[in-house]
């Protein structure tokens, strides 16, 4: 049908209704349609409830019609990206709008509405309203036709959206289960100790560029460190290692809270910090590890750099200059002595009281294109571990000719910013990973690799620690949730010789998700878009031969 100059003036100026005829060839052939795109259009004043089963749309055009109302079920439609309901009848819009998270074009032009669902907001992937020809209140309209209006106006909206009557503590997630693993021994003295690891999402990275579906009042540090520090202490882990914490907030906020209540840590912050003005190095991140006093005390810290160690071992590699040395992500070790508090079942003698043992965190560069960069800072950190542990055996057991690097328990916490089938993964697990593993991109890292790394054979790399890991990926589904991602990069491992995993946090229930429509994280309840990991552990006395029982049994899952 003919279209009116009113139309014309707002349609798209894309050619979206593109369309071609299969030939006799292609249908004699079998080869099977595909549409993604939709037009009704003649004068309609209902839609079929059949429309809403169409989920494959992608674009959906319901301009130029007669139609007063949109049911809630469009929501249905979640692939949409554009739709265009412009030149209608409509008085409102249904609030199920704000769930068609992929939308990118929504035009309204020239309807009868006088008011928008401040679901609207949540539409955080939009690139152009269209609301030219609307009553809508001088407020809306002055935001909308202001420099960045749509983008105004939907941070407007999303701010001000009423969350279940305005009451968010009743849409909070529900607690996390503990889930039991093995029974500790309960016929000599044992250390018990937990261990956390999270990324709190330091506040220069969280913005509403990064974060579009979460409010601004909820993205603001001063909101989200309240919510941190109670995962913190409902947690209360006796050890606990953050990444993506600010240098200021460390010494202005983590460290004065946790002091409080019995801790004491150490902070490092990434390597271009060094480089900058001391106004400007109180935004740089980095990692903090800290430890309650009570049961631990420090004996040294370490710092690694893994630019430097990329540029002390660089030679002959190109690559190790242009794609590992810019990279100024670092790992942070303490080496922390126990303390009578830490034992169970009572306090053994004195001599066996003075336990070392190595905590370490470390924060992976994030990018999925570099996981050859990836690879090779973990390889750094074990490789620097391993030197940190032979000095300190030294140092503490004078007359040692060759240290046994596994003689001292490691626990190793961080944001490995690898999936649990990458390299990075293989290599912690199983000790080793293949010197042309397809991490590395065929890059000219050999002889390099050679001098960063514990033991090498003739096709493997190796490292020497016989380390576990925590979650299985049975447990933990996802450690980072947002619109984009969704998957497991936060892991803690530890030395299975030592150490006997008792149990561990769960993960948060994935149907308070989906009932509250979480898209991703930060979230009012959810203050950063990592979920902390929180493990117990059990390191047994030394028996009068100096062996360690290791406990395997495992227990039915049960609330802690």
């Amino acid at each position: 049908m003919p279209k009116d100059n009113k139309y014309e003036k707002y349609a798209s100026p894309n050619p979206r209704r593109a369309h071609t005829f299969m030939s006799a060839e292609d249908l004699a052939a079998g080869k099977k349609s595909s549409w993604y795109e939709l037009e009704i259009t003649g004068a309609v004043r209902n839609l079929a409830p059949d429309l809403w089963n169409l989920q494959h749309l992608t674009s959906l055009y319901l301009n130029a019609n007669n139609l007063s109302r949109i049911p809630p079920d469009i929501n249905k439609l979640t692939q949409l990206t554009y739709l265009d309901l412009s030149s209608n009848k409509l008085r409102s819009l249904p609030s199920e709008l704000g769930d068609l998270a992929h939308l990118r074009e929504l035009l309204l032009n020239h309807n009868c509405l006088r008011v928008l669902p401040y679901e609207l907001g949540k539409l955080f992937n939009l690139q152009t309203l269209g609301l030219k020809g609307n009553p809508l209140s001088q407020e809306i309209m002055n935001l909308y036709n202001s420099p960045s209006g749509t983008q105004k106006l939907l941070s407007y909206m999303l701010d001000h959206l009423v969350v279940t009557g305005s009451n968010f503590n009743s849409t909070q997630p529900p607690s996390r289960e503990w889930v039991w693993l093995a029974h500790s021994e309960r016929n000599r003295p044992t250390a018990i100790f937990t261990v956390m690891c999270y990324n709190v999402l330091c506040d220069k990275y969280c913005t509403r560029q990064l974060y579009g579906y979460c409010p601004s009042w909820a993205l603001n540090w001063e909101y989200r460190k309240k919510g941190i520090m109670e995962e913190i202490k409902h947690c209360a882990a006796d050890i606990i290692c953050l990444q993506e914490v600010e240098t200021d907030q460390f010494y202005n906020f983590f460290l004065p809270e946790l002091k409080r209540d019995g801790y004491d840590g150490i902070f490092s912050a990434k390597s271009r910090a060094r480089t900058m003005t001391e106004s400007e190095r109180k935004y740089v991140d980095g990692c903090a590890i800290f430890y309650r006093t009570s049961k631990f005390s420090l004996l040294k810290e370490h710092l690694v750099e893994f630019n430097q160690v990329a540029m002390a071992n660089a030679e002959g590699s190109d690559d190790m200059l242009n794609r590992v040395m810019t990279k100024d992500n670092i790992g942070l070790a303490a080496m922390l002595e126990t303390k009578e508090g830490v034992f169970e079942n009572g306090a053994p003698p004195e001599n066996l009281i003075r336990q070392q043992i190595m905590v370490a965190t470390a924060h992976i560069h994030w990018d999925p294109e570099f996981c050859d960069v990836k690879l090779i800072q973990t390889m750094m950190l074990m490789w620097e571990l391993k030197h940190v542990i032979e000095e300190s055996i030294r140092s503490f057991r004078p007359g040692s000719s060759t240290p046994d690097i596994n003689s001292i328990p490691l626990i190793l916490c961080g944001d490995l910013n690898s999936l649990p089938d990458s390299g990075v993964l293989e290599f912690l697990n199983s000790g080793k990973v293949s010197r042309n593993h397809i991490d590395f991109k065929e890059r000219g890292y050999d002889d390099c690799l050679q001098r960063i790394n514990v033991s090498t054979e003739k096709d493997f790399l190796l490292h020497d620690f016989r380390l576990g890991r925590a979650y299985d990926n049975d447990i933990m589904p996802f450690t980072n949730y947002t619109f984009d991602f969704k998957g497991i990069i936060d892991y803690i491992f530890y030395s299975r010789d030592h150490l006997n995993l008792l149990g561990l946090l769960g993960p948060l229930d994935a149907d308070w998700f989906q009932q509250n429509k979480v898209v991703g994280c930060p979230h009012p309840h959810v203050p950063s878009d990592h979920f902390p990991l929180l493990a117990e552990y059990e390191m047994p006395v030394p028996r009068a031969d100096g062996s360690r029982k290791v406990n395997t049994s495992s227990t039915p899952v049960k609330n802690r």
